[in-house]
């Protein structure tokens, strides 16, 4: 496959500008409590994959998301409860507690690959998983400047738009089937909920003003304004799904009785949610669960995992396991006198994550333990600035969001993209992840895609400051690439 690194590497000059303008347009940004917005970077070069490898990713996503799902079910209807529930905060739990006998399905779960020779599952998002609009938003800018750059007409630049495929549209159909799966029909009007203060406000718009365009009124909510009795209501109008993009945890800032009953499926029953709440799906000591089946036949039955299902977990999860004290098997099989212990001797060969957090927080990747960032990310997280060693020891104390988990070191080298940034295009290398969207319990599921964050850290994180890259289809991008050639 040709480089795009290389064919847009001397024209970057002339578009970069002009596609952080586009992007930033469009929606690709951050929003502050405020209302001021920051701009997502967009990358000025895509990362270019053929459509076969694309859906080998959802496929491997979908078996991936649907066994965490049934192992976290598993576990807190089971004698085990506690390993997941123990996690969460006291809201969080009692509403999974009384909802997770009735959830059924998700309409969108997100895996995140760090891929080197093969994709490695790193955490799998279930509660509001991010970036549908925002990979839209970066793929749709890119073509369009690129495109229009390269002597391409509106009508074929909206033609490679529909031909990326898109997983706004990807969510919709979701969203829709799960309703046709549980009532019969598709929604008539949908509620996307969010925070006033969301940081992620534009993708929100996004989702309405897009739903909106493909045949379904939709509207943004606040928690404030949602009220109801037989249906979910808010603006004066009733809402027979909700697209939830807010945190469960967010209603103790502001206390909603009817919002914790309509989540716990007590209240407003002739309306839907999606996704219902999934905390104990996304807590990373779910995934050190299912890293655990592959060796644990007992655990691996009791969640309902099958042949395929564990052999996606051999090769794509890596070794994951609950921070503790004693022994325990280390990533190659081999008996680990004192697991506590055997990480703080090793920084090279483990990374450390708080089970229930968000946002890369309390990621601590032992490698990095030398850099300058990992002292800093250390005193945030534990109020002074630890060595890794020291570090460990305390992860290993620390009960706070369920503790902390180990998982096995994923090492990938830095890619080489263009940035692009409002004074023109700027070269880096950086650190790049994929991420996969996916569904549970969907039939048909829909043809959803993947987004791609790049960053100069190795925890790739959007608030962290990362940046989003474009992901473009193989044969898209030859359509592109051979109109720039045509041009020049």
């Amino acid at each position: 496959m040709p480089d795009p690194f290389q064919d847009l590497r001397p024209l970057a000059g002339a578009y970069a500008a002009a596609l952080a303008r586009e992007a930033f347009s469009r929606g690709l940004v951050t929003t502050a409590p405020d209302g001021t917005q920051k701009a997502i970077t967009p990358g000025a070069t895509p990362v270019v994959l053929p459509g076969r490898v694309i859906a080998e990713r959802r496929t491997l996503a979908s078996t991936l998301a649907r066994a965490g799902f049934q192992m976290a079910q598993a576990t807190v209807q089971g004698p085990s409860r506690e390993l997941l529930l123990g996690a969460l905060s006291p809201l969080e739990r009692r509403v999974v507690e009384r909802s997770a006998p009735g959830t059924r399905r998700l309409a969108i779960a997100r895996v995140d690959f760090l891929v080197s020779d093969h994709p490695a599952a790193l955490e799998l998002n279930a509660t509001i998983p991010a970036m549908p609009g925002y990979s839209d938003l970066a793929a749709g800018a890119f073509l369009h400047v690129v495109g229009r750059a390269a002597g391409l007409d509106e009508a074929a630049v909206r033609r490679l738009e529909r031909d990326n495929g898109s997983n706004v549209e990807a969510l919709y159909r979701a969203l829709l089937t799960a309703s046709v799966q549980e009532r019969g029909r598709p929604p008539e009007r949908i509620a996307v909920l969010c925070r006033r203060a969301d940081s992620q406000l534009s993708e929100v718009d996004h989702l309405v003003k897009r739903f909106g365009e493909l045949g379904t009124e939709t509207h943004r909510v606040y928690p404030e304004e949602a009220s109801g009795d037989e249906r979910f209501t808010a603006q004066g109008k009733a809402f027979d799904l909700v697209y939830r993009h807010l945190f469960v945890h967010r209603l103790s800032e502001t206390p909603s009785p009817f919002l914790e009953a309509f989540f716990a499926g007590e209240t407003a029953r002739g309306s839907l949610l999606f996704n219902r709440p999934a905390a104990h799906v996304e807590a990373k000591s779910n995934f050190a669960l299912l890293s655990r089946a592959l060796e644990d036949p007992a655990l691996a039955s009791a969640a309902g995992l099958g042949p395929d299902a564990l052999e996606a977990i051999r090769r794509a999860v890596p070794w994951t396991r609950a921070l503790a004290p004693g022994s325990a098997r280390g990533p190659t099989g081999e008996v680990v006198t004192d697991l506590v212990a055997h990480v703080a001797a090793h920084p090279e060969s483990f990374v450390l994550k708080r089970a229930w957090d968000y946002g890369g927080k309390a990621v601590f990747i032992g490698p990095a333990s030398d850099e300058p960032g990992f002292a800093t990310r250390s005193e945030m997280a534990f109020g002074e600035r630890l060595s890794w060693a020291e570090l460990v020891r305390r992860a290993a104390k620390d009960t706070r969001g369920g503790g902390f988990v180990v998982q096995e070191v994923v090492d990938i080298p830095r890619e080489r993209h263009l940035l692009a940034t409002p004074a023109g295009p700027v070269e880096a290398e950086v650190f790049v992840d994929y991420s996969a969207f996916a569904s549970v319990g969907l039939d048909p599921e829909p043809a959803w895609g993947g987004v791609v964050r790049a960053s100069a850290s190795r925890i790739v994180n959007i608030q962290g400051g990362g940046g989003v890259l474009p992901l473009v289809e193989e044969s898209v991008w030859a359509r592109v690439r051979s109109a720039l050639r045509a041009e020049s």
